[in-house]
């Protein structure tokens, strides 16, 4: 995911879920009961809503990928891909013992073919199979996951599937930003790419804040690999009803300033082909 730029310090105590801090909760009402939080990789779950993690009574959450790119300048320090994935898998459950969640899924575990990091969006069918089951087990209330914005295509492809299972179950879905690109190719971060003033800010502080820094220093991974966030603040909103046929904003996508191998038409096609083959069935 990109670099993390801040001093961390050390928080060894899980928090229970709920604390004497006071805010008003009643705008995330709908997140704090039982919400399954469907995320893309290990650390997306910290930096989008790890203060609020600590106010859900029963959070899930579910890892869409297992954290590994095919390409082995991610990885080559570890001996192998499947090396790498392993331990990002041993930082994810640190992490979230650090705020006590001790329901969590990795989605490449259950899925009938591999869930490669960058390459979500190619196995639509097999991820969304595995969610199913998942969701159909542990009956959720609400759906918490990533924007549609173009930073990274497995972020964008968690958020078409959980479209796709809050459309199924008439769940509500709620989502987060991480990154994007602005219009001059600036890096934009936790903010969406049209806001509405429909955005509820979470400000996390306190202990809750000392625990979220804890969670982040589980990902030593990660600490060349993430970009500047920032910690003390979350936002989210209900999920927009997002085109998948297009692409999530006219302007480069920051995949696109990587270079990475995909495109953003590629992305969507595959959104498309997913769409059209689960709308037939329904027929």
């Amino acid at each position: 995911m990109g670099h993390l730029q801040w001093s961390i310090t050390r928080y060894d105590r899980a928090l229970p879920h709920a604390n004497a801090l006071s805010m008003d909760l009643a705008p995330l009402q709908p997140l704090l009961t039982r919400t399954l939080v469907i995320v893309a990789h290990p650390d997306d779950e910290t930096i989008s809503c790890g203060g609020l993690l600590q106010r859900i009574q029963e959070p899930c959450v579910v890892f869409a990928t297992d954290g590994a790119p095919e390409d082995a300048y991610f990885w080559k320090k570890y001996g192998s891909r499947e090396n790498y994935a392993a331990l990002r898998e041993e930082e994810a459950r640190a992490a979230l013992k650090q705020v006590g969640v001790e329901d969590v899924e990795f989605l490449s575990r259950q899925s009938e073919s591999p869930l490669v990091d960058q390459r979500l969006y190619a196995s639509l069918p097999a991820a969304f199979s595995a969610l199913f089951a998942i969701v159909e087990k542990w009956r959720p209330d609400c759906l918490l996951t990533l924007a549609y914005e173009g930073g990274h295509p497995d972020h964008d492809s968690v958020s078409f599937l959980s479209a796709q299972l809050g459309r199924r179950y008439s769940l509500p879905v709620w989502e987060a930003p991480l990154y994007h690109r602005s219009p001059n190719g600036d890096g934009v971060y936790q903010r969406f790419v049209e806001e509405r003033g429909e955005v509820v800010e979470f400000e996390v502080k306190g202990k809750e804040l000392e625990a979220k820094k804890g969670m982040l220093k589980c990902y030593k991974s990660q600490f060349d690999a993430l970009p500047s966030f920032n910690v003390e603040l979350e936002r989210f909103r209900p999920q927009v009803a997002y085109d998948y046929s297009r692409r999530p904003h006219q302007g480069k996508l920051n995949y696109e300033v990587w270079q990475w191998r995909m495109s953003p038409e590629e992305v969507s096609a595959a959104f498309v082909d997913f769409s059209t083959a689960a709308a037939a069935m329904e027929r």
